[in-house]
């Protein structure tokens, strides 16, 4: 039987053989997702709940390393703690630190289910992700009401007046789903997404249905009633593609850019696309077609 620092901490000699069998018998779709604790219960071995206390406690889901100084696990209402692996719910009062590679978030609580996979974080959470070298970008922070972890996917769900920040770049939207291995962030919920002004460089916020960026790669892609917004200029569309590195967003689609102060509009042909250079505030009509690589921004599972 693989034993887990919970069983260890009950004596074998006390289960039935059935019990056995469930405890050494879990399926292969909820395994990754047990929880393990360091340390002995208090608490009815049996039939739970189990609370553990520690400087801090310490406790792991797959590769999920959760701290806090006082956790309880229970079971299903009518269900025996020993009897319900792959079923109970883990409570984490804090303050919870919550790492997973490059990620680390903390929170005031977090509660984690086996059944789901999910852990989720309340109480003012934020986190980190860094990027795997310094020169792949700057880390990207993250805060919001409530950020759920899931343990099957690498990716957090985060939702409630969120907010990312990344070098010189800030985003706010209703909801933020961030895929870690793929460094992919999809806001969604009124999303905006401001660029500092730096160098000479004037403010530069972008807004549309939906933002998707690629973290590492400084790239954007908006869709549905976008706007970007530059000092007097104001130029729509149904979508647009942004590199921060080169400083140049090509809008598509109805695309038309007012300078309030000079009066001029510049409306892109049909078949054609308006380039803002974002580093002077300039706007250009070209002709022809851009084509936006809407694969690159796909998320996990998206067809």
């Amino acid at each position: 039987m693989k034993k887990i620092a919970l069983i260890a901490a009950v004596s074998t000699a006390l289960l039935t053989p059935a019990v056995l069998a469930a405890q050494s018998n879990p399926s292969a779709g909820t395994e990754k997702r047990i929880i393990n604790f360091q340390g002995a219960p208090t608490g009815n071995l049996r039939t739970g709940p189990l609370t553990f206390t520690g400087s801090p406690v310490k406790a792991t889901v797959s590769t999920l390393q959760i701290t806090a100084p006082k956790a309880v696990l229970s079971a299903p209402a009518g269900t025996a703690i020993v009897e319900a692996k792959g079923r109970r719910t883990g409570e984490f009062s804090g303050p919870v630190t919550v790492s997973r590679g490059r990620l680390s978030a903390r929170g005031g609580s977090l509660t984690y289910s086996e059944a789901s996979g999910n852990g989720i974080l309340k109480g003012n959470p934020s986190a980190t992700f860094v990027p795997e070298d310094r020169k792949d970008g700057d880390p990207v922070n993250i805060s919001a009401a409530q950020m759920s972890l899931d343990v099957d996917t690498n990716v957090s769900t985060s939702t409630g007046g969120v907010k990312l920040v990344s070098g010189e770049q800030t985003g706010r939207a209703d909801k933020l789903i961030f895929d870690e291995d793929r460094e992919l962030a999809q806001l969604t919920g009124t999303p905006t997404l401001t660029r500092a002004a730096k160098q000479g460089q004037k403010e530069l916020v972008i807004s549309g249905d939906e933002v998707r960026a690629l973290t590492k790669d400084k790239t954007l892609y908006v869709s549905g009633g976008v706007k970007l917004v530059q000092g007097t200029t104001t130029t729509t569309g149904d979508a647009v593609y942004y590199n921060d590195d080169k400083d140049v967003a090509y809008v598509v689609g109805n695309a038309v850019s007012v300078d309030s102060k000079s009066k001029v509009t510049l409306r892109a042909p049909k078949s054609g696309y308006l380039e803002q250079n974002t580093k002077f505030a300039r706007v250009s009509v070209k002709n022809g077609t851009f084509n936006i690589p809407t694969a690159q921004f796909k998320l996990r599972g998206e067809k």
